[in-house]
C-alpha cells in the first residue's frame, strides 16, 4: 500500500513509503530530517502520524469491529423494501354451487369459545353446508372429517325449513383487522339470519372484577332490537348484562355490532371459565334455553379427552386465539 504526505511551507514535499516495509522505521524525527525542523512541519507530521495510525488499526479491526450505527431510522429502511402483496378477502363457500341465497334461517349460533366449539361439535344432526375461508389460515394439517383440532371455520345446517338452524364452529384465529369483514360475511349478506346468538369467554384483561377458576358464570349484550322483545321472548333470558367497565373485543364484538347495524335481533354470551367441564354444562344449559328442538348431548370420545386436556394446559398461552 503507497500512501502520499506532504508537507507545505515555500515548497511543497512529497514522502513516499511503503506501509508493509517501512512502518516500524517511519518516526516524525527521521522524517525531519529530510525536510527541515521546522515546527510547522512538526505539527503537520504529529497530525499525519495519528491519522497513519488510527488508519492502521481500523484496517486491523475492519472484520471484528463492530460497525457504526446506521444513519436511517427502522421506518425509512422499510421505505427501502417491496411492499408484500394484500391478503386476498375471505369469501364464502358453500358445497351447493347454487344455493338459494340469501339463506335466511331462523337461528344463527356462531360458536367462538372452545366449549361452545365443543358443544356444536357433537351435535349429531348437523349437516356441513359451506365453510368461510381466510386465505391467511393454510389448510395444512386439517382432516378430511370435520374435527376440534383443524383450523377451520364450518357452516352447518340443523332443522327443516320451517325451523331453520344455522351452525359456525369459527375454530381458525380471526385478526383484530379481519373481524368485521368476516362478520359482513356471516351476517347480512349470504346469510340474513332473523336472530343471531354469539358464544364467547370472558378474557381476563378485558374483565372489571375478579375471577376465580372455580366460578361458573355467564354474562349477555343485546341488540336493541333483542332488547324490544318481551322477557320470555330473550334468547338469553335470565343472564344478567355484563358489567360496567368490561370490554368485548376481536370477531364477538364485531359481530354484534353487525346485527345492531342491520337491525337483527342479536345477542352475545360471554362465560367463564374459559375451559373445562364446568364452562361445557353451563354452554349446555343456555343452548337449551336458546333452541329447545336442537339436539345438544355431548358424547365425548378418547380423541376429545386427550384435547380437552391440551386445551386446560395450554389455554392461557392461547387466550387471544379466538378473538
Amino acid at each position: 500500500m503507497k500512501m502520499n504526505m506532504k508537507i507545505e511551507q515555500e515548497t511543497t514535499y512529497h514522502y513516499s513509503f511503503d506501509t508493509a516495509k517501512d512502518e516500524e522505521q517511519l518516526t516524525i524525527d527521521s522524517v525531519l530530517r529530510l525536510f527541515g525542523t521546522h515546527e510547522n512541519h512538526r505539527l503537520f507530521l504529529n497530525w499525519g502520524f495519528l491519522s497513519l495510525n488510527q488508519f492502521k488499526g481500523e484496517m486491523e479491526d475492519v472484520l471484528t469491529e463492530i460497525p457504526p450505527p446506521s444513519r436511517f431510522h427502522e421506518e425509512d429502511l422499510n421505505n427501502f423494501t417491496p411492499p408484500s402483496p394484500p391478503i386476498p378477502s375471505p369469501f364464502l363457500l358453500f358445497s351447493n354451487p347454487k344455493p338459494n341465497e340469501p339463506l335466511r334461517p331462523n337461528l344463527l349460533i356462531i360458536a367462538i369459545s372452545f366449549p361452545s366449539l365443543y358443544v356444536l361439535h357433537h351435535v349429531p344432526s348437523k349437516a356441513l353446508i359451506g365453510s368461510l375461508v381466510l386465505p391467511e389460515t393454510p389448510f395444512s394439517g386439517n382432516s378430511i372429517e370435520p374435527s376440534l383440532r383443524d383450523k377451520s371455520c364450518n357452516i352447518y345446517n340443523v332443522g327443516d325449513a320451517k325451523n331453520s338452524i344455522l351452525l359456525v364452529s369459527v375454530q381458525c384465529p380471526v385478526a383484530a383487522e379481519r373481524a368485521h369483514v368476516v362478520a359482513k360475511l356471516l351476517i347480512g349478506e349470504q346469510i340474513i339470519p332473523e336472530r343471531v346468538v354469539v358464544f364467547n369467554s370472558v378474557q381476563r384483561q378485558n374483565f372489571r372484577g375478579r375471577l376465580s377458576p372455580d366460578e361458573t358464570f355467564a354474562f349477555k349484550l343485546e341488540t336493541s332490537s333483542e332488547r324490544k322483545e318481551l322477557s320470555d321472548s330473550h334468547a338469553l333470558r335470565g343472564l344478567d348484562y355484563l358489567p360496567s367497565g368490561s370490554v368485548v373485543d376481536g370477531l364477538a364484538a364485531a359481530l354484534l355490532a353487525r346485527c345492531q347495524m342491520r337491525n337483527i335481533k342479536g345477542a352475545l354470551c360471554v362465560a367463564w371459565p374459559e375451559v373445562g367441564g364446568a364452562a361445557v354444562d353451563l354452554v349446555k344449559s343456555i343452548l337449551r334455553n336458546v333452541s329447545p328442538s336442537l339436539d345438544i348431548g355431548v358424547h365425548g370420545n378418547a380423541e376429545d379427552e386427550g384435547l380437552w386436556s391440551s386445551q386446560n394446559r395450554d389455554h392461557h398461552f392461547d387466550s387471544d386465539l379466538y378473538t
